[in-house]
C-alpha cells in the first residue's frame, strides 16, 4: 500500500508528460495551420494509442463474487466518501475556472506573442512533470498536509496574478508554479481514493472520474461567464475563492478520517 503514490506519480507522470508537449506543440500548430489542422493531428495520435493499449495492458480477471453490487452512487452513503468528494470537486473546480482561460488572459493582459504563449505553455508542462515526479514522497509523508497545501498555494498564485497580471516574466514564474502544483494534485486525490476504499476502488475510481469531469465543466463554465461578463479578474477571484474551498473541505475530510 505504500507504494500507492509512487505508483500512482508514474502513471500519471504519462500525462504530465504529453502535457510538456500538447500544450505547446498544440498552440504552435494553430498558430500556423489552424485549428482544423491542429485537431486532426489527434487522429492519428489516437489510433496509435488504441493499438499500443491493445498489445500492452495486461488482462485482469475479475472477482465479481467478492464485490459489492449496484451503482457506484451507493458510495456516497459513507459521508467520508462524500465529503472527500466534495473537497475533490471543489479542487478541480477552482484549477479549471482559472486554466481554461489562461489563454486569452495571456494574450489580452500580459499580452504575450504566439512564441511566447508556446513558451509559457511548455514551462508549465516541464513543471507539472517535476512535479508529479516528487509529490509521491510528499504524499508518503504527510497526505493530508500536502493534499491541503497544493490548493492553498494555488489560490495564492491566482491572487498573485490579480496584482501582477501585466508583467510577463512574473506571470511565467507564477503559472509554471500552478503547473507543478496542479499537475501533482491528481496524483493525491488517487492515492485518497485508494486508502479510503481499498476493497472497491474500481467502483470508486469510476466515480471519481465522474465527480473530475463534472467539475471541471462546471468550473471551465463557470469562470468562462465570469470572465466575459465581470472581467478577468472576477474569474481569477472565483478560482481563489474555491481552491480555498478545497483547502477547508479537505481539512474537514482529514478529521473525519482520524475519528
Amino acid at each position: 500500500a505504500h507504494q500507492v503514490p509512487r505508483a500512482l506519480a508514474i502513471f500519471n507522470g504519462g500525462n504530465a508528460l504529453a502535457t510538456v508537449v500538447a500544450a505547446p506543440l498544440g498552440s504552435y500548430l494553430g498558430a500556423t495551420v489552424g485549428w482544423r489542422g491542429a485537431f486532426f493531428c489527434l487522429v492519428p495520435l489516437a489510433i496509435v494509442a488504441f493499438i499500443w493499449q491493445c498489445f500492452s495492458l495486461p488482462a485482469m480477471e475479475s472477482d465479481k463474487a467478492s464485490r459489492p453490487r449496484g451503482s457506484v452512487l451507493r458510495l456516497l452513503r459513507h459521508s467520508i466518501v462524500a465529503i472527500g468528494l466534495l473537497a475533490c470537486g471543489l479542487f478541480f473546480m477552482g484549477q479549471f475556472a482559472l486554466f481554461t482561460y489562461v489563454r486569452p488572459f495571456l494574450e489580452a493582459v500580459t499580452g504575450v506573442s504566439a512564441s511566447g504563449l508556446s513558451l509559457i505553455l511548455l514551462a508549465i508542462g516541464v513543471a507539472g512533470f517535476i512535479g508529479t515526479l516528487g509529490v509521491s514522497t510528499l504524499l508518503n509523508a504527510r497526505f493530508y498536509q500536502t493534499l491541503m497545501t497544493i490548493p492553498l498555494l494555488m489560490a495564492l498564485i491566482a491572487g498573485t496574478l490579480l496584482l501582477v497580471g501585466h508583467h510577463a516574466w512574473t506571470v511565467a514564474v507564477l503559472l509554471s508554479l500552478w503547473g507543478m502544483l496542479a499537475t501533482a494534485a491528481p496524483t493525491g486525490w488517487w492515492t485518497w481514493i485508494a486508502r479510503t476504499l481499498p476493497d472497491d476502488a474500481e467502483a470508486g475510481g469510476g466515480l471519481m472520474v465522474a465527480v473530475i469531469q463534472l467539475s471541471i465543466a462546471l468550473g471551465s463554465t463557470t469562470g468562462g461567464l465570469v470572465f466575459d461578463r465581470l472581467g478577468w479578474q472576477s474569474a481569477f477571484g472565483l478560482s481563489g475563492i474555491l481552491l480555498l474551498a478545497a483547502v477547508g473541505m479537505t481539512l474537514y475530510t482529514s478529521r473525519q478520517m482520524t475519528q
